[in-house]
């Protein structure tokens, strides 16, 4: 009982949050994604696309203006903050998803692994490449989720979304094929790093219907539960704890609010990422997340560190991927009045 009023406290500071995800649930989820109205998929993308470029705001004031040294760190910190807040919230009657057992751990599996492989490709991509490169290069991983998608979801997309796909791809074979500043191993890792995206996309759509894991909030407590363990090994292998906690801003009270909404936002980000996926696709989540990032190209060729090398075939290449981008989403959010008939044994793709 006292564990219960402890936690019911807590839920109290962190009800603003969890009233936010409730009423995005109960508007955007549905049992049949198929049915759902165009207004509620565009919701959702909208919602997927505005978390994701308010984290990178907020990550960058971490770890930018306020010189934190460890995005590990920082990391593991929307991990804990993933785990308590959904914990908290099935205590109080607020979620719903299935006690810790080896059976449900079981179930989340390969998600933590590919999350794995997904984050340590990530960082050895950006390291090795300018930021537009590296955004260009991640249009690939769009044509792996519609491989995937295809392979294991057995949906093929239409003729108009396989146009758009292979446009943005034109565009990002166009740009690399003239970059000068080409690093074999950042182009390695940002590949091996698409792979990783479109099967965590691909996998967590396959998972989302397991009744075992209790939905959306189940699928992220264990795949943050499973994730943390590694996570703090890594933390401790590099030394990011000792970095963390020499750190000087620990009695800033904005730094304080800053780190805290950055931990917050990991758990509202991969909530939307979940909902996007459901009422969408796997590739409409992926291609929403490459548009953002076309403002984080643009930027980076003016402002950001100084590291494009420009080149006339370059920037072609570059736009040409944008206007596939466009493409895609005129495409994806109408009703077409036909699809193209699927293949032996395979079902179309609904956008």
């Amino acid at each position: 009982m006292v564990l219960k009023r402890r936690c019911y406290s807590l839920f109290n500071r962190f009800k603003p949050i969890c009233s936010l995800l409730n009423t995005l649930h109960e508007l955007l989820h549905t049992m049949d994604p198929l049915q759902a109205p165009l207004w509620k998929r565009i919701l959702a993308a909208v919602f997927y696309g505005v978390a994701s470029i308010f984290i990178i705001s907020v990550n960058k004031i971490i770890l930018t203006n306020y010189r934190f040294p460890s995005y590990q760190f920082l990391g593991l910190g929307q991990m804990v903050a993933t785990i308590a807040i959904l914990y908290v919230s099935k205590l109080c009657g607020h979620s719903k998803f299935p006690d810790f057992s080896w059976a449900t751990i079981r179930q989340v599996m390969p998600l933590p692994l590919i999350y794995m492989g997904n984050l340590l490709s990530g960082l050895g991509g950006t390291k090795n490449l300018s930021l537009p490169m590296f955004t260009v290069l991640r249009r690939f991983s769009i044509f792996f989720t519609m491989v995937g998608e295809y392979v294991i979801l057995e949906k093929r997309p239409s003729s108009l979304v396989q146009v758009s796909v292979y446009v943005m791809l034109m565009g990002a074979v166009v740009a690399a094929s003239d970059d000068l500043g080409f690093d074999f191993t950042g182009y390695a890792l940002v590949l091996a790093n698409d792979l990783f995206t479109a099967a965590n996309g691909v996998v967590t759509k396959q998972k989302q219907n397991a009744k075992e894991l209790g939905g959306d909030e189940g699928l992220l407590f264990y795949n943050s539960l499973c994730m943390i363990g590694p996570t703090t090994i890594l933390c401790l292998v590099y030394g990011e704890f000792t970095r963390a906690f020499e750190y000087e801003g620990w009695t800033d009270t904005f730094f304080l609010v800053q780190f805290s909404l950055g931990c917050i936002m990991g758990l509202v980000l991969n909530y939307a990422t979940l909902i996007c996926t459901r009422l969408n696709s796997p590739l409409t989540t992926t291609v929403i997340g490459c548009l953002k990032n076309l403002i984080v190209t643009y930027i980076g060729m003016i402002f950001i560190g100084g590291d494009y090398i420009f080149s006339a075939v370059n920037f072609i290449g570059l736009n040409i991927s944008v206007l596939g981008s466009i493409l895609y989403s005129i495409v994806t959010f109408r009703r077409p009045s036909s699809v193209d008939p699927p293949a032996a044994g395979k079902k179309v793709n609904g956008v």
